[in-house]
């Protein structure tokens, strides 16, 4: 904790920015990671196999059923077009789907972007503390009474250094960390266009029984 307390001192008044970025930044990597990697996770190609099962066997509410869990973007899209398809046309299962649609992919990628606009602003905290450690560092030489230019000196040093590491401290695991996510919600939309594609072309073929006029 000491070691803590002396980084944050020695670094001036940008390490308390950082910081504050660093929770900003912490929080939303957590709030997604949560989502994208625990709670949205699913295997879709497993449930759509499990689906097309239900379906080609005319059970629709089976295949309704599992899909229930409407936290889930892929199940979710599936239950609302399956739902559409027991007293809709296919037409009407397109539209089922693209209004679902519209609504949840939004929210998929949500604030995953901020990541890395917090990790710029991290980094450029960083150079702006190390500038100001600089500045004090010549003022010290220029200025300084020569009794306290070499403390004045280390201080500025320290301010440019400490506030440059921290800076990368924070910005890195943002950057790694938006680009894990980002892979990760672009996945998810991805299935989600590939099995509502999926699952048309399976009604058109009056696989489901659902009429295609």
């Amino acid at each position: 904790m000491e070691i803590i307390t002396s980084f944050f001192r020695d670094g001036g008044l940008f390490m308390y920015f950082i910081l504050t970025v660093s929770i900003v930044g912490f929080a939303i990597m957590i709030e997604r990671g949560v989502l994208l990697i625990h709670k949205y996770n699913v295997d879709g190609r497993a449930l759509w196999k499990k689906v097309s099962k239900f379906l080609i066997e005319g059970n629709v509410e089976q295949a309704r059923a599992l899909c229930n869990d409407m936290r889930v973007p892929l199940m979710r899209i599936l239950h609302h077009g399956i739902a559409a398809s027991a007293h809709g046309t296919v037409e009407d299962v397109q539209t089922a789907i693209d209004e679902i649609a519209l609504e949840i992919i939004p929210t998929i990628d949500k604030r995953v972007a901020y990541l890395a606009a917090l990790a710029n602003i991290a980094t450029l905290l960083g150079l702006l503390g190390t500038i100001q450690g600089l500045i004090q560092a010549f003022a010290a030489i220029a200025h300084a009474d020569p009794s306290q230019k070499a403390a004045l000196l280390a201080s500025g040093i320290a301010i440019a250094l400490y506030t440059t590491a921290f800076g990368l401290i924070v910005a890195i695991p943002l950057l790694l960390m938006y680009t894990i996510l980002q892979a990760k919600a672009q996945k998810i939309v991805d299935e989600i266009d590939e099995f509502s594609v999926k699952l048309i072309n399976f009604l058109k073929e009056g696989k489901g029984g659902v009429s295609a006029k």
